[in-house]
C-alpha cells in the first residue's frame, strides 16, 4: 500500500489560554522546548517538515538514519524534534543545526545527536490515513507502533500522555528547561490539520529581578529603546541576559529620565552585550552603562544558556529589592526530561 498522506501537510495548531482545561474529554501532553515536526516515511524515503512547512530533512541526517531502520516502512508521525545534551534539553544546540554546511550539520549531529519525541500517529504502518479519527483512537494506534517499532535505545520516543488532571498540573509545574509548559487535546475530535480547534496550550508566567546595567536609545537617539538586563553569576559577575523593549511612550519617557541618572561605566562586569553576530549592526552594538542601581521586575517565557530566548516584558521598578540579591539562582531549572520514562 502507497502513503496516502503526502508532504506538506498543516499541522494542528493550539490556541494559547491561560489555564489548563479540565473535563474527561481532554488529554494532556508535556509541551516540549523543541522543534515540532511530521515525519513522512514512505519505503526508503523520508522527509521531515517543519511546523511552517519547511524541509529539516538536511539538518538531521541521525534522525533520518534512525527512522530508516524502523521495520515499519510507511508511516506519518507528529512530534517534537529535541537535542539533549546532559540533562537538559539545549535549545541552542538546536538551532545551530539550521546551517548551509553540510560538514557542520554532520559534526553537530556526532556530537548531539537528536531524538524525536512523537506525540501523533497521522498514518499507520499500512500508510493509510489516520487523519479522520478521534484522538483517543490515534494515541492508541500510536501505543501500539511504538511497542511494536521501538525500544529504549532508539533516538525515537513516545511523549507520555495522561487524562489526569493531576499529573498535567505536575508537568505545569515542572515547566522550565526540558518543558515550556502542557498541551490539552480533545480526545473526541479527529486531527485538525491547519486549525486551533480542539488543542490549547498553557504556557506558566515566570518573573525574575534583573539589575537594569545599560540600556540603548531608540531611533530617534533622544528616548530608551531598551533595557539591558543583568543577572550576579556565581563569580559575584553582573553578565548581561537579556532585554526589556516595549512600553507605552509615556512610560518610556519616565524610563529614560529616570536612567540618565545613573550612567557610569562598565554597566556589565561579565559577559557584556553586543558581541559580534551574524545579525549585529554598528548601532546595535552601541550601548550606555548603568551603575548598578536599578533593578526591574520582568515577565519571561524562557531562559536557556545564560539569556532570556526572547525579549521579556517589564513589570514593575523594585527599590525594595538589593542589585546584589538579583542572581542566576532565580532562572534556574531542575530537568523535566525525565518523564520521558513516563507510561
Amino acid at each position: 500500500m502507497k502513503l496516502k498522506l503526502r508532504a506538506p501537510l498543516s499541522p494542528m495548531e493550539a490556541e494559547l489560554v491561560d489555564e489548563i482545561p479540565r473535563g474527561p474529554q481532554w488529554q494532556y501532553e508535556p509541551k516540549w522546548d523543541g522543534f515540532r515536526c511530521l515525519v513522512f516515511r514512505d519505503d526508503k524515503r523520508v522527509s521531515l517538515q517543519s511546523k511552517s512547512g519547511q524541509p529539516l530533512t538536511r539538518y538531521f541526517p541521525e534522525l533520518v538514519a534512525e527512522l530508516l531502520k524502523l521495520r515499519a516502512k510507511r508511516f506519518v508521525l507528529d512530534g517534537e524534534i529535541v537535542v539533549p545534551v546532559g540533562k537538559q534539553l539545549s535549545f541552542d544546540r538546536l538551532l545551530a543545526r539550521i546551517h548551509p554546511a553540510a560538514s557542520r550539520v554532520k559534526r553537530l549531529a556526532e556530537e548531539h545527536p537528536a531524538k524525536l519525541i512523537v506525540f501523533d500517529l497521522l498514518a499507520s504502518a499500512r500508510g493509510e490515513s489516520l487523519l479522520d479519527l478521534p484522538l483517543t483512537e490515534r494515541r492508541e494506534r500510536l501505543e501500539a507502533f511504538a511497542e511494536r517499532y521501538l525500544d529504549d535505545r532508539s533516538r525515537i520516543r513516545i511523549s507520555p500522555a495522561t487524562t489526569r488532571l493531576s499529573t498535567a498540573r505536575r508537568w505545569f509545574r515542572g515547566a522550565g528547561g526540558a518543558l515550556d509548559g502542557v498541551i490539552a487535546k480533545r480526545r473526541d475530535l479527529p486531527y485538525q490539520s491547519g486549525q486551533r480547534t480542539g488543542m490549547q496550550k498553557i504556557k506558566p508566567v515566570r518573573t525574575a529581578d534583573c539589575v537594569v546595567g545599560g540600556f540603548r536609545y531608540a531611533a530617534d537617539g533622544k528616548l530608551v529603546g531598551s533595557l539591558l538586563l543583568g543577572l550576579y553569576n556565581d563569580q559575584g559577575l553582573l553578565d548581561h541576559v537579556g532585554y526589556a523593549s516595549s512600553f507605552p511612550m509615556a512610560q518610556r519617557r519616565q524610563i529614560s529620565k529616570l536612567v540618565k541618572r545613573h550612567v557610569k561605566p562598565p554597566g556589565f562586569t561579565g559577559k557584556k552585550p553586543g558581541g559580534p553576530s551574524r545579525w549585529s549592526t554598528k548601532r546595535s552594538a552601541e550601548w550606555t552603562p548603568l551603575a548598578p542601581a536599578m533593578v526591574a521586575e520582568v515577565e519571561y517565557d524562557q531562559f536557556s544558556s545564560g539569556r532570556f530566548r526572547h525579549g521579556v516584558k517589564f513589570s514593575r521598578w523594585r527599590p525594595d529589592k538589593a542589585a546584589r540579591d538579583c542572581t542566576t539562582e532565580q532562572v534556574q531549572s531542575h530537568s523535566a526530561y525525565g518523564i520521558l520514562l513516563e507510561r
